[in-house]
């Protein structure tokens, strides 16, 4: 669940006047620098609430006053505010008007036959660069010497625009709207939650790390996956001795952890827990923000920032249910991206919920556990003989053993199977993948498969096609003989497989001006590959039951039954007759 507010160490996200974002970590005593906007302290931030939009002020060394002005919603939306309704009659007859209530824009009208106005248009308006009459280097005097947070330094702009009243109502609004986006010093505080972090790492980071992965793709896989949380069976032991609990997911993710973060979003264990009566509050004075004092900000920060002491435990603890077991191929799996939310893979802390949900595993520990260094047990030394070593040797000895009783209550706990989803976004060659995670799930779990083009995930589609799996029934090969080339993988664990795509383009909807926003990031489309696992019947099938006569049918079953046969007909009575 996220806070409500805001606190030292979380990651926020401050939305520009231009659109962008800008990702911070709320460090106290330090300054967020916005480039051209300005920069303000960290310390003005903390204790408010999220999607609060603050004008950056200029500091004046006469007063107290704080760097940043709450903006209030009235001024905000002042501007698409109606006081007087007025109908498209009315709307257009002070359009026809004109400024000067004479028709002078009547030349930049579009007229039917009738001579009735269809559309403004300035077609016939040159856009010179001299109509613009505030030179760049005035505009750079102003900026420096403004003491508010741009509005003065746009109304100058606008005033000194020559041709300002031949532009039609939308290209007045458009040259005021980017002149705003560009001038005006204000920001909104937004939370970070993996649909924003998809959204600013496509748009203004590099995308390929994840995959090209959008967010309403990364939707349609949460919503396919059937990822969700379930509530802990009463009474259940908090380890892994044998106990295999629901809401348990197989996820192999090559997006630097983006696919993780979506999926423990919505097991409800991907932000940490803050102690909010221990933080220092922001108040509001006269719509300024004013901070506490430095000393009870140093004070607080200290405390947040000092590391947790580790419980002193010898068997590692983990949840048996809404788990994520993360499959990967290196010796530390990539889950770089989940430090916007507080959890570093390499030193996790005790109390971020991650730590107890998350599990990883290599292939070479889930296949060949014995190969592997991690899975072979240290020299088990009697604890009288340990008590004898120094503290350094002794420490070494117990971290050893915890992670070796780490790695081999995650390897056994995958190798035991019974996962509820297995969601894929990967490079990797994707038949090998589910021929060693498929069987591993229960029956009817989602298999969902992420992949940038759809060239991977129609030969997928091909692999687990009823034709393959007719032919598998012909002619099964060996268990052991598996994967052939004909049969990469068991075409019968997986039904109805499916590829599915989805694109969210923004549109710029006006009257005869509707069309795609020109300005959009291209990339990789997406597409999903969605099957569901199911366990196949052993043996024959046979069809038992009762029969039952049906009503409108002949109930004498004895019926003469003709068949023709080189023209002659062939009388054949009940089979009693014909026993007798």
């Amino acid at each position: 669940m996220q806070p409500e507010a805001v606190w030292p160490g979380a990651q926020v996200v401050l939305r520009l006047p231009s659109g962008y974002h800008a990702v911070h970590e709320i460090k106290p005593n330090t300054t967020i620098s916005l480039g051209k906007y300005g920069n303000f302290q960290c310390n003005f931030l903390i204790g408010r609430p999220y999607h609060y939009t603050y004008e950056i002020l200029d500091h004046d060394s006469s007063s107290d006053s704080s760097g940043l002005r709450i903006v209030p919603p009235t001024e905000l939306y002042s501007d698409i505010k109606d006081d007087e309704a007025m109908t498209p009659a009315d709307l257009e007859e002070e359009d026809q008007a004109g400024t000067d209530g004479k028709g002078a824009r009547a030349q930049f009208e579009i007229l039917d036959q009738k001579g009735e106005v269809l559309l403004r248009t300035n077609r016939n308006i040159v856009d010179d660069a001299r109509s613009q009459t505030m030179t760049m280097e005035e505009i750079e005097m102003l900026k420096a010497e403004g003491k508010g947070s741009g509005k003065d330094l746009i109304a100058k702009i606008l005033d000194s625009h020559s041709a300002l009243d031949q532009k039609t109502a939308f290209a007045l609004a458009k040259y005021t709207l980017r002149k705003t986006k560009k001038y005006l010093r204000r920001f909104t505080v937004l939370p970070l939650d993996v649909p924003l972090l998809a959204r600013w790492i496509m748009t203004e980071k590099d995308a390929s790390k994840t995959m090209e992965l959008r967010e309403e793709t990364l939707a349609l896989i949460g919503s396919w996956s059937n990822v969700h949380f379930m509530p802990p069976p009463v009474g259940e032991e908090q380890n892994l001795s044998g106990i295999v609990g629901q809401g348990r997911w197989l996820v192999v993710d090559e997006t630097a952890g983006l696919l993780v973060a979506a999926a423990a979003e919505k097991l409800a264990i991907l932000h940490p827990q803050y102690q909010q009566e221990t933080r220092p509050t922001a108040t509001q004075v006269d719509g300024a923000v004013s901070v506490p004092s430095d000393d009870v900000i140093q004070s607080q920060s200290e405390v947040s920032q000092r590391p947790q002491p580790r419980p002193s435990i010898r068997k590692p603890t983990f949840a048996s249910s809404n788990t994520i077991t993360v499959v990967h191929a290196n010796a530390q799996p990539n889950l770089s991206l989940l430090r916007y939310f507080g959890f570093d893979a390499a030193n996790p802390a005790p109390s971020h919920p991650l730590t107890r949900h998350l599990k990883t595993i290599s292939w070479l520990q889930l296949l060949h556990p014995e190969d592997d260094n991690a899975c072979t047990e240290p020299e088990n030394v009697a604890p009288e003989v340990v008590q004898t070593w120094k503290s350094g040797k002794r420490s070494n000895y117990y971290r050893k053993r915890r992670r070796w009783e780490r790695t081999v209550a995650v390897v056994s706990n995958t190798q035991h199977g019974g996962f509820d989803g297995l969601v894929i976004a990967s490079p990797m060659s994707t038949p090998t993948i589910l021929h060693h995670l498929v069987p591993l799930l229960r029956g009817a779990a989602q298999v969902v498969v992420y992949s940038p083009s759809i060239e991977p995930l129609v030969e997928l589609a091909d692999l687990y096609s009823t034709q393959r799996r007719v032919a598998y029934f012909n002619d099964p090969p060996a268990p052991e003989a598996m994967p052939t080339e004909d049969f990469p993988v068991n075409p019968t664990l997986l039904l109805a497989p499916t590829i599915q795509t989805i694109s969210c383009r923004p549109w710029q909807v006006l009257p005869g001006r509707t069309h795609p926003l020109m300005t959009g990031k291209g990339g990789a489309e997406g597409y999903v590959f969605i099957a569901t696992r199911v366990l196949p019947a052993e043996g024959g099938v046979e069809a038992r039951g009762i029969s039952k006569k049906r009503k409108g049918k002949v109930e004498d079953m004895g019926k003469e039954a003709c068949e023709s046969r080189s023209g002659k007909v062939m009388r054949v009575h009940d089979k009693e007759m014909m026993e007798s």
